[in-house]
């Protein structure tokens, strides 16, 4: 009996192993159609009785503005075109922060925050942080920085019901990513730590503030993948 238990979930690791690099692999070349936050978000739509929403518009990184993408490295992970995946330095002043009781924070990457919106559902268990750091490690061993980049810029809550960077150019400046200006750029970026809270227009003097910091630091982001 206890031979079949080991088989069988050895079975369902290797499963899990096969499938997991198999759909790395496949997203490497195969625009992300969708993510589970999309569906949970739909779901909570309906539950509360409301028209289910979502504005999603997958476009290569060539045709989004170099100012988005400074502004996301600039405003979310200033490691990110050196790393490989993980800023240790941000993970622990976040663990020394939250132990201090102050407001919670993460300290994840744009890598990580990639594997979890394209492979996992939201939460904070150990489970599964532990297939964040799982998928985390996968694309950046089977994708470019670039790919990341890319699949981080679309497939990311930018609004409600907005998703990725061409849905969210729309909806906040009636134009398309590629020609995003700086400010704007940082107005969308400003917003990612909340962005069902923040508004990236008619903004609140924090995210104004925000905003001037990012443009800022943005002068500093040196795009190469």
């Amino acid at each position: 009996m206890l031979r079949k238990i080991f088989r069988f979930f050895f079975k369902l690791f290797l499963w899990f192993i096969v499938l997991s690099v198999f759909s790395v692999i496949l997203f490497r070349f195969v625009p992300v159609p969708f993510t589970p936050l999309m569906i949970s978000r739909a779901l909570e739509q309906k539950a509360d009785g409301r028209e289910m929403t979502s504005s999603h518009h997958w476009v290569p990184i060539e045709e989004m503005s170099p100012n988005i993408q400074k502004a996301v490295i600039a405003s979310e992970d200033d490691g990110f075109l050196t790393h490989s995946g993980f800023d240790f330095d941000a993970m622990y002043k976040a663990y020394k922060s939250n132990r201090k009781g102050k407001k919670l924070k993460g300290g994840s990457t744009i890598s990580q925050q990639t594997a979890k919106n394209v492979f996992l559902w939201q939460g904070r268990s150990y489970l599964r942080k532990g297939l964040e750091a799982y998928f985390t490690m996968l694309i950046e061993l089977l994708w470019s920085k670039e790919r990341i980049m890319e699949v981080y810029l679309n497939s990311i809550e930018m609004g409600k019901g907005v998703y990725g960077i061409q849905a969210a150019a729309q909806h906040w400046y009636h134009k398309d990513a590629k020609d995003l200006s700086k400010y704007e750029a940082a107005g969308i970026a400003a917003i990612l730590p909340n962005p069902r809270k923040y508004r990236a227009t008619r903004s609140s003097s924090y995210i104004e503030r925000r905003k001037g910091k990012i443009v800022r630091l943005m002068r500093y982001v040196n795009l190469e993948y």
